[in-house]
């Protein structure tokens, strides 16, 4: 894996936390660089500060184009893999688009259920097909 590849899996491993324990993704940073086990790599926490600062219009995106789901439906890897390939796609610029696509969709197939790599690569696809017109802050 590549450090890239480490770093959204430790991003990923960041948000999935936040998300299972209800709380922000910032106290789990914090207390990542209190610990013992701080975040080494600063794309990890490119990635988490991207998502943050980007979670509204990214789970506005996500939840009018995941058809037939909603965000609480969806297994929270899959949740949290869609949020950080949507970040990617749209505000990384140094990232290609067929490198976060198909990052997302080999954590997916070894983190995740049986379909999810499939619904993550069609997602995230719709997504790459409307980012020409989407207007980004």
């Amino acid at each position: 894996m590549t450090a890239r590849g480490k770093a959204r899996k430790r991003a990923l491993d960041i948000l999935y936390e936040a998300d299972m324990r209800g709380i922000s993704a910032v106290e789990i940073l914090d207390a990542k660089a209190e610990s013992t086990e701080p975040v080494s790599n600063p794309y990890t926490t490119e990635i988490v500060w991207g998502v943050i600062e980007h979670a509204d219009r990214i789970d506005d995106l996500l939840s009018t184009y995941a058809q037939g789901w909603t965000l609480d439906r969806m297994p929270a890897i899959d949740r949290n893999l869609l949020r950080i390939g949507t970040f990617e796609l749209l505000w990384a610029d140094d990232v290609p688009d067929a490198v976060v696509i198909s990052e997302a969709v080999t954590l997916a197939k070894s983190l995740s259920t049986d379909d999810s790599p499939t619904f993550i690569n069609g997602l995230l696809g719709r997504i790459l097909e409307i980012k020409p017109k989407l207007a980004l802050d």
